[in-house]
């Protein structure tokens, strides 16, 4: 069975054309630094992004859980949203990897407030911890794109105290696509920046990690620390690049989807879709209406060929991506109202 799979867009597959350009990629040993794939990808992506330099690693989780280990000192407080996916979403890492301390901030929505973040940096004390790191999130993991003037503010705080600020990008790209502007534009406000390869770009492995050329040649001893030395990595990095140059060029299409989904998810009786958390490519809703098929609602459209993850806190997220189309949005919603109305 062919599935339509909307837990994430992690999902998607590669392209017919990342796949012939990872067939013909030229490798060598990355960890060597002499794989002219991997070289290639990260220069591409530091340029992209307005850094000096850039390092391929496996995961975003890595990327972030690295960054953290490279700007931070064992002890290290790192001041950061209490919803944010550093916290919420990679399983305590920053206490196991970094030894650092989270500072956690409430959030309104993924907005942090500037002056809160000013008034929790550190003195100099015998019995206080240093804050070693700022880090905000754009897009944020709840679907909702951070204004460039709240990073901004947060930047200069940063700056003005010697802390530097790092940018959990995952999806930088469809922050970008949303406010409408060049991707610098956004990631000019942080002192290193994390961007996934693989969630709504269609690259199969990989995220990159980009700051100054000092702390990438810091992270790249991380990143053997941490296991993430690959060797051919080459085959890997084409799919990078197609995903740079070319999947990063189309998200719109992925956000107009979304906005598609959750009109016609509201024409259900019973949906509550959160219109105004729906900026790129999430749906957040939940099911107000009480139906005894709603606590198998996951097993139930599994068997109609649809994907989806279990509700958390509450709220139902539907993702779309490269390979979700008008027609797939369709049957999501008739059978999701097939569903309910049994």
């Amino acid at each position: 069975m062919k599935y339509i799979d909307l837990r994430s867009d992690t999902v998607t597959m590669p392209t017919d054309k990342m796949r012939a350009e990872m067939f013909k990629a030229v490798v060598g040993d990355d960890v060597y630094g002499d794989d002219p794939t991997v070289l290639e990808l990260e220069e591409y992506a530091a340029k992209l992004v307005g850094k000096e330099a850039a390092l391929f690693v496996p995961s975003g989780t890595f990327g972030n859980q690295l960054a953290l280990l490279t700007h931070c000192k064992r002890g290290d407080e790192v001041i950061l949203g209490d919803d944010c996916h550093i916290v919420a979403h990679e399983v305590g890492a920053a206490s196991v990897i970094a030894g650092v301390q989270l500072r956690t901030l409430q959030s309104d929505r993924g907005i942090l407030n500037p002056e809160e973040i000013q008034s929790k940096i550190r003195e100099e004390d015998l019995h206080y911890p240093e804050t070693g790191l700022i880090c905000v999130e754009n897009a944020h993991s709840n679907g909702r794109v951070i204004p460039l003037e709240n990073m901004r503010a947060i930047y200069k705080i940063g700056q003005q105290n010697k802390i530097p600020v790092h940018l959990d990008g995952a999806r930088v790209f469809n922050a970008a696509t949303y406010l409408n502007v060049d991707v610098k534009e956004v990631t000019e406000n942080c002192d290193s920046v994390m961007f996934c390869l693989s969630k709504g770009l269609c690259a199969p492995v990989g995220s990159i990690l980009a700051g100054t050329k000092q702390f990438i040649d810091k992270a790249r001893k991380g990143r053997k620390l941490m296991g993430g030395g690959l060797r051919q990595a080459g085959i890997l990095g084409a799919a990078g690049l197609v995903a740079l140059k070319e999947m990063t060029q189309r998200l719109d299409k992925d956000h107009k989807n979304a906005i598609l989904l959750g009109e016609k998810l509201s024409t259900i009786p019973g949906i509550e879709v959160n219109f105004e958390d729906i900026h790129i490519n999430m749906v957040y809703f939940n099911i107000r209406v009480p139906h005894k098929n709603v606590e198998n609602l996951e097993e139930i459209l599994y068997s109609k060929g649809i994907k989806i993850n279990p509700p958390e806190n509450g709220l139902l997220r539907f993702v779309t991506h490269y390979w979700i189309t008008e027609e797939d949005i369709s049957y999501i919603v008739d059978t999701l109202k097939e569903v309910l109305s049994n």
